[in-house]
């Protein structure tokens, strides 16, 4: 925790002598998602905007001063985020169900309990911004304009899926979102790429690019960084710390576990990644950064997956079921923010029913459109379509003998 008395000493003391002259006992970020309180009294209106107050425990820095602790909102805006984080989570649990039934096949990484990540840095930027991130994708995708219909079509191979099919779980595009990508790490660099031409066009928008703890460790990551911080790029690389790897904890992976302090010459922000209003104050202020051509920052996201690294793990032979279920009943972002709506009588219980209600039925519907959806036929002409731009095709493309050989018609 960086207490109001530590956010006044200057920038350049390094964090641990900050700490060492601290009167009390630091701690470290919460993942408490009702953490944040009301400052002034709630509007009548819906588009009102009030402000709340976040915990003092929602941010470390490192080389930076923390975000301002308070955040306007509407009651409009928090009922939204939380359809959104209801309808991600509806459509992963469908995800899930599938998967079991067999007609999901191949790879297929869930986010469910990192809902408050997607929504909070939807909510803090703008369409023309960008976001890039690994394979656990499909929340991302739906918050930047996919349907839920697209994106299960696409998980079931389906032609109406967000990438025709062809992308599975790991690969799913939007305009402004740039995937869903399975090599790890390899986005980053990428996302660097689309800050560089946001910086070259002159425009004032951010490249949010997420990657994993376990992508942390990557050398194209720290590339990425180099080139950011020389170009002084409007580049928001972000951590998405779940604290687990593909089958193994962060800090039997990281030999340094605070990931905002990675980028070592550039500024590091940790955030409560559980609190979907910290999250959106985080990225707001990022956005801000970058805007004032401060160039790229660190982010943190401290978050949690209830689930496996993908479908084929199980997720429990590396952690307890107990700490499963307590993260689950206590730190839930879902169930943070309805507190917080309920207490600030920012709508009622039964309106909160009403909002999940309508989620649910959404997503159900649309899973079940997508479930009708034709399998496509398997001919030659659907798998070597897309390989080449329209008019540059060659004559023909090889099979594995001369009879086999694909020829374009042109």
């Amino acid at each position: 925790m960086l207490s109001r008395a530590v956010r006044a000493v200057p920038r350049a003391a390094p964090l641990r002598s900050v700490r060492a002259v601290a009167p009390f006992a630091a701690r470290s970020v919460t993942t408490d998602a009702a953490s944040s309180s009301l400052s002034n009294k709630v509007p009548e209106s819906d588009d009102e905007p009030f402000q709340i107050t976040l915990s003092d425990e929602s941010f470390e820095t490192y080389e930076l001063d923390p975000p301002p602790y308070t955040l306007d909102v509407t009651k409009k805006e928090l009922k939204q985020m939380y359809y959104d984080m209801v309808a991600i989570r509806q459509m992963e649990m469908a995800a899930d169900r599938l998967y079991k039934e067999k007609k999901i096949r191949g790879f297929c990484h869930l986010s469910t309990g990192q809902e408050a990540v997607a929504t909070g840095i939807e909510h803090a930027i703008t369409p023309e911004d960008d976001i890039i991130t690994a394979y656990r994708c499909h929340g991302f995708a739906m918050m930047r304009g996919g349907s839920v219909r697209s994106i299960i079509g696409e998980l079931l191979g389906r032609r109406e899926g967000i990438a025709y099919g062809k992308g599975g779980s790991m690969h799913m595009f939007s305009p402004g979102f740039y995937g869903g990508n399975g090599i790890v790490g390899a986005q980053v660099p990428v996302g660097a790429g689309l800050a560089f031409a946001h910086k070259y066009e002159g425009r004032k928008n951010a490249s949010i690019i997420l990657y994993g703890d376990g992508a942390s460790n990557q050398g194209q990551v720290f590339e990425a960084f180099n080139m950011a911080k020389l170009w002084n790029l409007p580049a928001l690389f972000g951590c998405e710390n779940n604290k687990y790897g593909m089958g193994t904890s962060a800090a039997r992976s990281s030999a340094l576990t605070d990931y905002y302090k990675r980028g070592q010459y550039i500024p590091g922000l940790k955030v409560n990644g559980m609190d979907v209003l910290a999250v959106k104050a985080a990225v707001k202020y990022g956005k801000e950064w970058t805007a004032a051509d401060k160039g790229p920052m660190v982010l943190e996201y401290v978050t949690y997956r209830y689930g496996g690294h993908s479908m084929s793990d199980p997720g429990t032979t590396y952690r307890t079921r107990e700490e499963i279920q307590r993260m689950r009943s206590t730190n839930d972002p879902i169930a943070g923010l309805k507190q917080r709506i309920l207490e600030w009588e920012v709508t009622t219980e039964e309106e909160l029913k009403k909002i999940d209600k309508e989620a649910r039925n959404h997503v159900a519907a649309e899973v079940a459109a997508a479930e009708a959806m034709a399998i496509p036929e398997a001919k030659p002409q659907i798998l070597f379509e897309d390989i080449y731009v329209k008019g540059t095709e060659p004559q023909f493309i090889r099979g594995r003998t001369t009879s086999e050989n694909f020829h374009f018609n042109q």
